[in-house]
This record gives C-alpha cells, structure tokens and sequence, in this order.
C-alpha cells in the first residue's frame, strides 16, 4: 500500500499531524465525557525551552507525566538532554501547501523514536505540510544536513488536544495539577501523551495586559526500545513556556539555508527507503509494527 517514496514517508498520527486513518474527521476526534474538564488551546504563536527525559527504567512503575525531575526515578533510570520549540499557526509557507510552522531542536541527543544512536543534534521543522529533518556539525559521518522527513506532517493546529482522550489516572500525577490526555496504539501500546497544567497562569504576572492560559506541562511518548536509543518512554518537560512570535531568521528560515532545492528522501524509520541496504544510514532490523511508522490507522483506540 505504500509504494512510493511520498506515500512511504506518510505517517498515522491519530489526526495530530494529517488526517491519514482520520476520515471522516470524526473517526479521530475523542467527544469529552460529563465531568471531564474543557479542552486547551495552543496560544497562535508560541516558544519554549524544554527538559528531556529518556527513561529506561522503571517507567511501569513511575509513568508518566513526570515533574522535573520524576518522581519515584533515579538518575540511573533516565538520561537528561534540552532543546527547544518554536510555533506559529498564523504561517503561511510561499509554496501555499498548508498552513503553520513548527520547530523542534534538540540539542547533542535527537529525538529517539528512531531504530539508531541519536547522539547528535536535530531539529524537525514543519512548514505547512512539509515537514524535514535537519542535523547539524555533530551529525553521524554520511548523513545529510537536510532531508525531507513528510509531504504530510503539518504542525499540531491550536485544538490538537481533541485527538487524544482524556486520562484521568494520569491526571492524579503532580498531585492532580495538571491535565492529562494520550493513547496508546496497536499491540504494542506505543504511548502519545500530553499534559497542561490546570490553572490558568499568565506568561507575565505582573502584566495587566497578560492574559491566563492553561499552560502545556509535558509531552511524553514512546520512544524507540531497540538499543540504541534505549528510549522505551520519553518526555519532553516545559521549561518556559510563553506566548511569543518566534524569530523566522533563527527557525525556518534553517530549511532554506540548510537543504537543497529538492532534499532527499529521509531514512529514518525501516521501510522509509527499501531500495537502500538494510543497515544502511542508522536502518537497523526492527520488528514489525515497533516503530511510530507502523502505528495501524485501523485501530483507533
């Protein structure tokens, strides 16, 4: 069913970032239950810096959300790296292809969702529906600076909390601050998740004109389980969330400094790029279905 190179690169995302397994919208949309608070919403635009944990031990015991650091964990059973995100929905990219951009840095460790060491720095840039991957200086020797992650990856829209399910036992953690909301997919349970914190605060205090907002508190998921990375569960804990424009020359503005006019395909997951050797760029012999490329967009909850 996935034929070509842009059909491969497609991937189920419960309707967050397209609508593959999504039509009608409805099929992946969660309808909010009597008693179950109201639905946040992203600021337009929106920067922070952030906390990872890579937790690789004793994360059936202690879930997630976690506070900074988690409680119940050790240092010995989670490795800490940083990065940053930059959004803003109002982005229009000059090709007209969607709407949106998003910036994700991470700093010396990369995002370990994929079957290979990620002991590098990467960002994910979305720009409308074009979403790519950039690695800096520190890359693994042979990999490009740029290459083209998605056709179809645009950035989460402001309401993108409507695609998971409220959680209520994961809303008991932090002591009941926060508001917490995922899923989990196919046989395998790989683990989306989001938490905002309950009460409204502003970014500003001491600002009149600073209006509250429940602000985001952590996103938490599975990584990938294959060693490397050894990132069964990952969350990404927000540092300094604030409602602020970010600067283009700093964000986006990478992709057309750092890819060609036509980037190539990315090889990230298994079955990205079959016409390549198997082990070739980072691919490593991953089961089946224990990737987010192959999350099944039949299987809704």
């Amino acid at each position: 069913m996935r034929e070509t190179p842009a059909e491969r690169h497609v991937y189920y995302t419960g309707g967050v970032h397209n609508d593959l397994g999504c039509l009608p919208p409805e099929r992946c949309i969660y309808t909010r239950k009597p008693g179950e608070p109201t639905d946040p919403l992203y600021p337009q635009w929106w920067v922070s810096t952030w906390t990872m944990y890579r937790v690789f031990a004793n994360y059936d015991t202690y879930p997630p959300p976690y506070a900074s650091p988690p409680a119940g964990l050790t240092p010995a059973d989670y490795q800490v790296s940083y990065g940053a995100s930059y959004y803003d929905s109002t982005y229009v990219p000059k090709d007209r292809d969607g709407e949106g951009a998003m910036m994700e840095y991470y700093d010396k460790y990369c995002l370990p969702i994929f079957p290979s060491a990620n002991n590098f720095s990467c960002a994910f840039v979305s720009l409308g529906n074009k979403a790519y991957f950039l690695r800096y200086a520190d890359r693994p020797a042979g990999t490009p600076a740029c290459c083209k992650f998605s056709p179809r990856n645009h950035p989460p829209r402001r309401d993108f909390i409507k695609h998971l399910p409220y959680d209520a036992a994961r809303s008991a953690h932090l002591g009941g601050a926060i508001q917490a909301y995922a899923r989990e997919v196919g046989p395998q349970k790989i683990l989306f998740g989001y938490a905002f914190w309950r009460t409204p605060t502003s970014d500003d205090p001491v600002d009149p004109a600073s209006v509250p907002y429940r602000h985001p508190q952590s996103f938490y998921f599975s990584g990938s389980p294959t060693d490397p990375p050894n990132a069964p569960i990952v969350s990404q804990n927000y540092d300094s969330f604030r409602a602020q424009r970010p600067d283009p020359r700093h964000t986006w503005d990478q992709v057309a400094q750092m890819c060609p006019a036509e980037p190539e395909w990315c090889c990230l997951f298994e079955g990205d790029c079959p016409d390549k050797q198997r082990g070739a760029k980072g691919l490593t012999d991953t089961p089946p279905g224990a990737s987010w490329s192959d999350m099944n967009p039949d299987v809704r909850r």
